[in-house]
């Protein structure tokens, strides 16, 4: 049987029929999503008989998911009982929930083996008695409110789900109109900057866009949204949208895609998925208390929610008739993607870096750099320039202890502004681990802000943290989060014990000074010498930590009464680049060196103009491989 788009869904369904067993008794097949759903009224006999749907699968070149059919599925409350009768007490099961929009029994234990069983009898025993396809999570050792809220959402909102999935799957396996071709890149946002990415892809038949961000530092919607107004995008033609990772110059505005009326799909890795809604939440928040009105509200981020569809790392899905995605490590932030983009049958193959580090961390293992095929790099250079050469690792963390330790002597306190992901728990993970051996004088380290909700988030998935983390959490049982060092804020009332007592260390969001409880440190901390602030990741031009970093000595800000107030700035000012997520110029180069197989074509973006330059006219004369510089709304024939 040779795969072709035409091949409509009537054959592919009879096809699976006649090669799975009768007894099976399949009621339906359906798309949904990117998969094809096979409703059986014995699922448990397709789970067993695996090898049947993998040679189904190799011949048809479809994902199929085996769903029982919700006739036979036990209620709710009775298909717990069982599941919990079934499991060995040993297992420690924290929490049973359901998805009826896939049949799913989602089960939390701390010993996840012990749900499975030997060669997966457990799970085969649960599938049997109840129908319901369990699902099985370690259980966190911190708890995240997010990721509850967002699957009682989702269990709400099952028909709903339901319905958005089916109406995807028929989009994505519509028949082809047109043979592949025209290939088509415009640059929405994200080029000569940093702030609002947004490529476009276009084919003849299909439309992606790749990421959906704002840009931090402008209030301006022109300057600061990614260009919607160009002829290239419609949103009715547009099929799917990839968010390489969660934070909002790349994610931040997917939600206004929903309020103005898209309603297809958003790829991108479950841990994004959880970060992105908590980010895009807490935008909504900020704008509020500022007083600004946010270009969406909290029922376009639900209906985010809705149409998000997670992947995993290395998984193959189709995301439109002739353009299949699969994501990557990109070592930037915890779910962060690396997005491959392969456009018909090996006609091309594009890879979007999003943001990445090309170096392991204490948090994250490196980019991945080996791709079945790729002829078009599209490459973030944040850290692009000539002079973009980062301290090694090593050399940051001990600049980091040096700065703390002199603080702390004199009896200063050190202020932290960090961004809620990714940064902050690798802070973390560093002043903990230099506290514990010695090398870091112990002070209390008050944590606040949406950190600790991002940390938790960070250990709902252990599997996309860096070895050493990953195997402290599941192997050890020592989650290095929960140090004693660290005293999460839970209420605003406790600020002004800890701006005048003892001197500590204050981690706080947000990571440019642009908004929340940060600033209210700040402005209590910035006129004593004896203070340090200590920026550890990237300042966006126009953001107040951009200016502070510069050497600004006095900042006008609202006081507690909503009056104007002159803050001198008269505490230290310490910028350590070497714990950026981002790779700096070596690493860049290093990257395009060292990816599998060589591109044809580099399109770099996501640095301020002249960097992007230097890194374009470096890599086109080191590694002798074609580089663009695109201008915003500018638009590219890749074939």
């Amino acid at each position: 049987m040779t795969p072709n788009s035409e091949r409509d869904k009537v054959e592919i369904s009879q096809y699976i029929l006649e090669h799975v067993p009768k007894e099976a008794e399949v009621t339906r097949i359906e798309y949904e999503g990117p998969a094809l759903a096979v409703y059986t009224k014995r699922p448990e006999i397709l789970v067993e008989q695996s090898s049947t749907i993998a040679d189904i699968v190799s011949i048809i070149r479809k994902r199929i998911v085996v769903r029982s059919d919700p006739s036979v599925r036990l209620p709710e409350n009775e298909a717990e009982r069982i599941a919990r009768e079934i499991i060995s007490p040993e297992a420690e099961v924290t929490d049973i929930n359901f998805d009826p929009s896939l049949g799913e029994i989602i089960i939390e234990a701390k010993k996840p083996g012990l749900v499975i069983g030997k060669n997966g009898a457990v799970l085969q025993e649960i599938i049997r008695r109840t129908k319901w396809r369990p699902h099985v999570l370690r259980s966190p050792p911190l708890r995240s409110k997010i990721v509850a809220h967002m699957r009682h959402y989702m269990h709400s909102e099952s028909k709903e789900r339901e319905q958005i999935l089916r109406a995807v799957g028929e989009r994505i396996f519509r028949p082809k109109i047109y043979d592949v071709g025209d290939i088509r890149i415009t640059a929405l946002g994200g080029v000569q900057e940093v702030g609002r990415s947004a490529f476009l892809i276009r084919t003849r038949e299909s439309s992606v866009l790749l990421d959906c961000g704002i840009n931090p530092g402008s209030s301006r919607p022109f300057e600061a949204f990614p260009r919607f107004d160009d002829p290239a995008f419609e949103l009715d033609s547009l099929d799917a949208v990839v968010i390489t990772h969660a934070h909002l110059d790349h994610c931040g505005l997917v939600p206004f895609l929903y309020k103005y009326g898209y309603d297809g799909p958003v790829y991108c890795s479950s841990p994004t998925s959880n970060l992105m809604t908590l980010l895009q939440l807490d935008y909504l928040d900020v704008a509020s208390k500022q007083g600004i009105i946010a270009p969406y509200d909290q029922k376009d981020v639900r209906e985010c929610v809705l149409h998000t569809v997670p992947l995993r790392y290395g998984v193959v899905t189709d995301i439109a008739p002739d353009i299949r995605l699969t994501l990557h490590n990109a070592g930037h932030i915890l779910g962060s993607s690396m997005a491959h983009l392969h456009i018909g049958e090996g006609l091309h193959n594009i890879v979007y870096t999003g943001d990445y580090k090309y170096g392991r961390t204490m948090l994250l293992e490196a980019a991945a750099t080996e791709f079945p095929r790729v002829e078009t790099v599209i490459t973030e250079s944040t850290y692009g320039g000539a002079d973009d050469v980062m301290p090694s690792r090593v050399e940051a963390e001990e600049r980091l202890t040096a700065v703390i330790n002199e603080t702390l002597e004199r009896r200063g306190k050190v202020l932290i502004p960090v961004p809620a992901v990714g940064r902050a728990q690798e802070i973390m993970l560093i002043i903990d681990g230099y506290m514990r051996r010695g090398l870091m004088k112990e002070a209390p380290v008050f944590i606040e802000g949406m950190i600790s909700e991002a940390t938790a988030i960070h250990t709902a998935y252990p599997e996309y943290l860096g070895r050493e983390v990953r195997y402290s959490i599941l192997h050890d049982g020592v989650n290095p989060f929960q140090s004693d060092y660290f005293t999460a804020v839970e209420h605003p009332n406790v600020r002004q014990d800890i701006i005048d007592g003892e001197p500590c260390i204050i981690m706080a969001t947000s990571g440019m000074l642009e908004g929340g409880p940060v600033i209210e440190y700040f402005k209590s901390l910035a006129e004593n010498e004896n203070n340090t602030i200590i920026f550890v990741s990237y300042q966006i031009e126009g953001t107040l930590g951009r200016r502070v970093q510069k050497g600004l000595t006095e900042v006008t800000m609202m006081n507690s009464e909503g009056k104007m107030d002159v803050v001198k700035v008269r505490l230290h000012v310490e910028s350590i680049e070497g714990f950026s997520g981002h790779s700096d110029r070596r690493q860049i180069t290093n990257y395009i060196t060292n990816l599998k197989p060589k591109p044809e074509r580099v399109i770099v973006c996501h640095g301020e103009r002249a960097k992007c330059l230097s890194m374009a006219n470096f890599i086109q004369k080191r590694c002798g491989i074609q580089a663009l510089v695109p201008a915003i709304m500018e638009t590219f024939r890749l074939l």
